[in-house]
């Protein structure tokens, strides 16, 4: 079926352009034409839709009753095994559709989710072993926003092989064997692999992750305890380890990267780096070396992982505000290398190279942001990643189907789902 788009302003490959007629067809874009005369029907600026590279869906569960007092990620953590410990098929379904419709009206058209709550609680097997990440795939193509389900191998509890505790337990499959022969009876979406961290995952157990055919994801040195962990056992870092064992071979994508010597910089190279800006200041994890790994050829792209906050303008310019904290400089980035983290290198990190973009060819992912509210009146188009905000944004269309219009959700009820399955919880 066709559908004209006449825009007011386009981000196009070649920069924000006025007056954008653009023809979809099939969930596809078939013509994009600057300069066209004709009645608007997309006032603002239209930008292609973001991608989230790192969720965790069920952090969502935790805004707001994990940021006071003080403490550290490890502390953060015990209170996120809290939730996790709670969770079944049905429940992690009703809190997925709603933090993914949240999504998509921030704009958000695909989803990395790195999932590792893979079985009930104490490691038992649901009569569908993946009953929970289909929960999962279900709850996106509810909320109307594609998924690659990135399924995690978790295997201990610490560097040197500690033991899980009792909720870690249902994060393991036993071994890396058993976790290949349950992730090949995912279906219903493009799956991912990832090494859940060099904590969780003995060398000995990699391999299956490396010889994985799909996206490879991994947490990479968040923490300084886990390099001086890995350093003392296996004599190199995470990256070093990680690319010793075959998983960091082209294409891969480190997550966090936080804490990296100028090897590891070099290593990562060659795939892609997901920052997730908001989270790690709200764990006070760091701020990892940004520009030095663009610079060294890796491709950036943004996640929101725990969902401290779902705004992808607020995860572009974050990118952008601290490295300058850290650097003492500004313009680090450009607002195209921003906007192409946001978008088009946050998409083929998660295997969809077809999106990304505004171009003939490219999947119908467009999002709109009003030019007139309190935050971008007067803005320079050009400007929106540092002036807009998740409230702004009021069309959103994925595959050629509007999911949003004006600033809603068509089909659910975001704030009253969000409410009712995280009550549930607590």
């Amino acid at each position: 079926m066709l559908a004209i788009y006449r825009c007011e302003y386009a981000w196009l490959p070649e920069g924000v352009l006025a007056d954008v007629e653009i023809r979809v067809d099939n969930g596809y874009i078939r013509s994009v034409v600057p300069g066209t005369k004709g009645k608007i029907n997309r006032k603002g600026l239209t930008i292609p839709g973001f991608a989230n590279a790192h969720s965790h869906a069920f952090h969502r569960a935790l805004r707001g009753r994990t940021h006071g007092g003080s403490g550290d990620f490890w502390t953060w953590r015990d209170q996120m095994y809290h939730v996790a410990a709670k969770l079944n098929p049905e429940s992690y379904y009703r809190l997925a559709r709603a933090a993914y419709a949240e999504m998509a009206l921030a704009g958000i058209t695909s989803i990395g989710e790195f999932h590792y709550l893979h079985h009930a609680p104490g490691g038992a097997r649901y009569n569908d072993p993946n009953a929970m990440g289909h929960a999962l795939i279900r709850a996106a193509h509810e909320a109307g926003i594609r998924i690659t389900l990135i399924d995690t191998l978790y295997l201990q509890g610490t560097v040197d092989g500690g033991e899980l505790n009792e909720i870690q337990k249902r994060f393991s499959d036993g071994d890396a064997d058993a976790w290949a022969e349950r992730v090949a009876g995912i279906i219903g979406t493009r799956i991912g692999a990832a090494v859940h961290s060099v904590r969780a995952v003995p060398p000995s157990q990699m391999r299956p992750v490396a010889e994985f055919d799909g996206p490879i994801h991994a947490h990479v040195s968040e923490q300084r305890a886990e390099n001086e962990a890995c350093q003392a056992l296996h004599h190199c870092s995470p990256v070093e380890l990680l690319s010793e064992r075959g998983v960091l071979h082209e294409g891969f994508t480190a997550v966090h990267a936080t804490h990296l010597t100028s090897s590891d910089i070099s290593l990562l190279g060659t795939g892609y780096t997901c920052f997730c800006p908001t989270t790690e200041r709200d764990l006070g994890d760091g701020i990892g070396p940004a520009r030095a790994l663009k610079e060294a050829g890796s491709q950036l792209t943004l996640g929101s992982d725990s969902h401290a906050i779902i705004d992808f303008f607020e995860e572009s310019r974050a990118l952008e505000l601290d490295e300058r904290l850290a650097s003492e400089q500004r313009g680090r980035f450009s607002s195209e290398e921003l906007m192409a983290a946001a978008t088009k290198s946050g998409h083929e990190s998660l295997g969809w190279t077809d999106a990304g973009s505004i171009a003939p060819g490219q999947r119908a992912d467009l999002v709109t942001v009003s030019l007139n509210t309190p935050r971008t009146a007067g803005t320079d188009p050009s400007g929106i990643l540092f002036t807009a905000s998740t409230c702004d944004i009021t069309h959103v269309t994925v595959d050629g189907r509007e999911i949003v219009r004006d600033g809603k959700h068509v089909e659910i009820d975001v704030p009253s789902e969000l409410r009712e399955a995280i009550w549930a919880l607590y």
